[in-house]
């Protein structure tokens, strides 16, 4: 199965590469993260934050597959514990469809990205630095797929 990270943000500090990097590469081939980047809009003088999001939004939709089970990271979705993303991974599986995750960029997601979205995740109420989504989403799932696998990285 593959997860795929779908972030807008194309130019990312050397410790984000490496550290999304690092627990990207410590999952297994059946459980394959990849990340896709998108270039963020143009913004200027001209233009609002609505109109970024949008022109941003229409990328993350051409990104996705039909059948993909996408997951929006947002604000206004669901904090889930450890335990419940292991659980949310074990219907991944069972499923079978590619999971794509949505990062909006400094503007949120679109209105459209979120509709076809099928679940939303709020990893925390705190604002992140929008580059640190990335390796705190990979940490995450490395963590969750460890806890599935009696791993002793999870330690609750």
């Amino acid at each position: 199965m593959e997860v795929q990270l779908v972030s807008v943000g194309d130019r990312v500090p050397s410790w984000v590469q490496a550290g999304y990097t690092d627990y990207a590469k410590r999952l297994p081939r059946e459980f394959r993260l990849t990340l896709r980047e998108l270039s963020p809009a143009k913004r200027g003088k001209t233009g609002h934050a609505a109109q970024w999001r949008e022109q941003e939004g229409a990328r993350m939709l051409a990104a996705l597959a039909p059948a993909d089970h996408v997951v929006a990271l947002d604000l206004g979705g669901r904090m889930w514990s450890t335990e419940q993303l292991a659980g949310a991974i074990q219907r991944w599986l069972a499923a079978g469809d590619r999971v794509s995750l949505l990062c909006g960029g400094p503007d949120g997601l679109s209105a459209p990205c979120l509709a076809r979205a099928r679940e939303a995740w709020c990893l925390s109420p705190l604002t992140f630095p929008h580059p640190l989504v990335r390796v705190i989403v990979a940490e995450q799932l490395y963590r969750a797929w460890s806890l599935l696998q009696n791993h002793p990285y999870h330690r609750a």
